[in-house]
């Protein structure tokens, strides 16, 4: 399954969306293109012979950064009597560069006069999702002796898409041009290169040049290599799981972003194509879903958001001090202020899930000097949830947008329009509170506990956070409570009236650890209930609700990453089966996705469609979906940190047979899991 139409090859957040002919012909709505920093450097991109079109008969993915393209011209009726044949050859990395070879298969010489048109309306990728193409500065294209310039300036904005080609191309504003004579059986090349240019404030280039020559190529491979290299290894007699997890290890490497200001260290961007950038909670989630096997992504990111958390109120931004970012971008819109992501803060949950994810870091890695160097930002994101996201003065976390025309209305994972409502179908007032987030702050409470009081040298501070979080979790268990229904409601409004429909949130309730235990059976058994559980996954929303929609974006979708971590959170109340039951239905809907889970897919039940329903305007690939088979094989061997060392408990689903994840990295050194049913367990010291 997927999209046939298009093809992608990406290398963080640079990437090219194409026809399965390798032609670029963007509109404004469409994501076809080359994309760079949050801009659209290239909207056409069509190779002709002799005026004529191309048409495809195969294309190969060869690796996440190239593609290769076998065309033919004409149309398909044609095939057969093909005289000429043409491959198409690009590679993504930074910029990216394209070889066309075209063979003469006739038994006569032939003339051909070979055109590429290029073309870019430098939309801002914003600009394309909303549907908007409001250029306000100059759009240009320069001819020049050896290359074709396009390019865009407002004021001190500017990008550029610098364009090369071999074998004596002739260059106008609208494109480039060979004229060329084959021989029976010979054969024509060229090599062509985009070079994009990025000019910030100062004049300054952002662009550190193009990636992806010869040489480049050959050093992305490399890289890949070595990546797939360094992470443990995965056998299964599954007949999926190992290749989903290779599937899954080879777009999280595609997914690496190395911001502007890194110099080269990486952190997951969220999801092609429209979320290629920095964004806290997505960037978070998905290091949590992968410590086990990518623990050094966590470390770029910690840092990372930490050197942009706010430090001042901002209004435009959603800025608090202490508030971790919610979203990073470089565009025009960002540049301008058209739209708050220079940073934007409007997320609620992203800033203790920064405090989790640090405490999680240092159990696997034993990185102290990390936890120590975040200390200040550690205890600024505690005060953001103590002083200024309790809007209502009730000790939970609340949010409401201060920024009314472009911030995010909400800011809980489930940020669509409609995602928080009324058993009756009401939206409620704001500011709104989700349970999630305040399992998430209990949760940081506790995990900021232990690293007072084992590494910050403050055992009062340490005894002060359990007593909040002990408070926390008794009133949040008697407020939050539905009574008739025997779950906790969604949200609350700001008067404490319940937002009582029964969601997919509740399993982020167990795994942050709020749920009182003799509650924990119930929440279980509603996880996996008919009316959450698909028998693909848990939806979103469950079926029966007013506002159940099996294809709403949060309505009753099923989401792979929200499904890990229920799936994690049932583990850790020791709901072993329920666990598995949830981890073997995304394993079995990975398959109709080649490997590679969607951001989302349809609600259905599982005995309606017989496969999963795409979503149809899903990312893919998606950060936290790409995590998603790690956190469930992480949970399906109940691989935990334990006092330095690493705990091993499977419990595998029915039919899953022998599983073995060799080399799994951490403070211990290397160690090795074998699990068969639930029986044949080794622990092995490498």
């Amino acid at each position: 399954m997927g999209d046939n139409n298009t093809v992608r090859i990406l290398d963080g957040n640079t990437f090219v969306v194409s026809e399965d002919t390798g032609d670029i012909e963007a509109t404004p709505s469409e994501p076809t293109g080359l994309f760079s920093i949050d801009t659209r450097f290239l909207s056409k991109w069509v190779l002709t012979i002799n005026g004529e079109r191309l048409n495809a008969l195969s294309y190969d993915d060869l690796q996440y950064f190239e593609a290769r393209f076998f065309l033919v011209p004409g149309l398909a009726t044609h095939y057969i009597d093909a005289k000429l044949s043409v491959i198409r050859e690009r590679a993504v990395g930074g910029s990216f560069r394209e070889t066309v070879t075209i063979l003469n298969h006739d038994e006569k010489a032939v003339d051909l006069e070979i055109r590429m048109d290029a073309g870019s309306d430098f939309a801002d990728l914003f600009q394309v999702k909303d549907e908007i193409l409001n250029k306000k500065g100059e759009i240009y294209s320069e001819a020049e002796g050896d290359q074709l310039r396009l390019g865009y300036r407002r004021g001190n904005f500017k990008r550029e898409t610098v364009i090369s080609a071999s074998g004596s191309a002739r260059y106008d504003r609208q494109g480039f041009a060979w004229t060329i004579h084959l021989e029976p059986n010979e054969q024509w090349h060229t090599a062509i290169d985009v070079r994009t240019v990025a000019i910030g404030p100062g004049g300054r280039d952002l662009r550190l040049g193009l990636r992806a020559g010869g040489g480049e190529r050959l050093a992305l491979q490399r890289d890949l290599e070595e990546w797939i290299a360094k992470a443990p290894k995965v056998n299964s007699e599954h007949g999926q799981l190992a290749s989903t997890y290779r599937r899954s290890l080879i777009d999280l490497a595609a997914l690496r972003f190395s911001p502007l200001s890194l110099g080269g260290q990486t952190l997951p961007a969220a999801g092609l194509p429209w979320f290629m950038t920095m964004f806290g909670r997505d960037s978070i989630f998905t290091c949590l879903q992968v410590l086990p096997f990518a623990p050094a992504l966590s470390k770029t990111t910690l840092r990372v958001l930490g050197t942009l958390q706010g430090t001042r109120f901002d209004d435009f931004r959603d800025e608090d001090p202490g508030r971790i970012l919610h979203e990073m971008r470089y565009g025009e819109t960002a540049a301008f202020e058209e739209q708050p992501h220079s940073p934007y803060y409007g997320s609620v949950d992203a800033t203790p899930l920064f405090v989790v994810l640090l405490d999680e870091y240092e159990k696997w890695s034993g990185d102290v000097a990390l936890v120590k160097e975040l200390e200040r930002e550690c205890r600024a994101a505690l005060k953001w949830v103590d002083d200024y996201a309790d809007m209502v003065g009730n000790g939970y976390i609340w949010y409401e947008r201060r920024n009314t025309d472009t911030g995010l209305e909400n800011q809980c994972w489930k940020d669509s329009w409609d995602s928080i409502s009324y058993r009756d179908g009401r939206l409620p007032p704001f500011p709104r509170a989700t349970c999630e987030v305040q399992g998430y702050a209990y949760d940081a409470k506790i995990r900021a506990a232990r690293l007072a009081r084992e590494f910050w040298d403050d055992p009062a501070y340490a005894d002060q956070l359990e007593r909040e979080a002990a408070a926390l979790k008794e009133r949040f268990n008697r407020e939050w409570w539905v009574e008739d229904g025997e779950y906790y409601a969604l949200g609350l409004d700001p008067d404490g009236g319940q937002c009582d429909v029964l969601s997919s949130n509740i399993g982020h309730l167990l795994w942050s650890g709020i749920v009182e235990e003799d509650r924990a059976a119930k929440i279980a058994e509603h996880l996996i209930g008919p009316r959450l559980f698909s028998g693909w996954g848990v939806r979103t929303l469950a079926e029966g609700e007013v506002r159940y929609n099996p294809i709403g974006y949060h309505n009753g979708t099923i989401w792979p990453f929200d499904n890990s971590f229920i799936a994690w959170g049932l583990r850790r109340y020791g709901f072993a089966e329920e666990a598995a039951t949830i981890a073997n239905g995304i394993f079995d809907a990975a398959r109709y996705f080649d490997g590679r889970l969607p951001e989302a897919f349809g609600g259905y039940p599982r005995d309606l469609t017989k496969f999963p329903v795409e979503y149809p305007t899903a990312c893919s690939p998606q950060a936290w979906s790409t995590g998603t088979p790690l956190l469930l094989i992480r949970t399906m061997l109940g691989l935990e940190p334990h006092e330095g060392h690493l705990s091993v408990d499977p419990r595998l689903p029915v039919g899953m047979g022998r599983i073995e994840v060799l080399d799994i990295p951490g403070r211990w050194g290397l160690v090795d899991a074998f699990a068969r049913g639930r029986l044949d367990l080794h622990q092995l010291a490498a």
